[in-house]
């Protein structure tokens, strides 16, 4: 039997402290949610490895969206992440992704858009520093 101390100076804090336990199961903490610290690292780990929606925008390409009143939808998000998702199934590093009339440089890797454009605003249609690219 554990006995209280008297160094709590409210009820508030003994409650707490001995009735707010989480519950054991199989030697494995379950946490509010009702799952076990196993499951909930399972699931982190197969989305990890399974996400596409992981492309992040870097601050040039933020600032290059802003700047051009360029705004996407999610049915484009979706595109351009699955776009990213292929060229990473090809083993590219750096590439174009088309979604309708919009340019993105996607260092696939970090999972990067570096660099966004519409049609519009392609100097020549010219893109260097890719080693391929994916119309969607």
């Amino acid at each position: 039997m554990n006995k209280i101390s008297n160094s709590f100076t409210s009820i508030e804090q003994v409650a707490s402290q001995y009735l707010n336990q989480p519950q054991k199961n199989n030697n494995l903490v379950v946490e509010k949610n009702g799952l076990s610290f196993d499951e909930i690292l399972k699931q982190k780990q197969y989305l990890k490895q399974n996400d596409v929606t992981a492309l992040k925008f870097s601050k040039h390409a933020s600032n290059r969206l802003e700047e051009r009143d360029i705004s996407l939808s999610n049915e484009q998000v979706n595109r351009l992440n699955e776009g990213a998702r292929k060229a990473s199934e090809k083993g590219i590093k750096e590439s174009l992704v088309i979604v309708d009339s919009l340019a993105f440089i996607v260092h696939v890797p970090s999972k990067t858009v570096v660099t966004a454009m519409d049609s519009t605003n392609s100097n020549d249609n010219i893109f260097t520093n890719i080693d391929g690219a994916v119309i969607m």
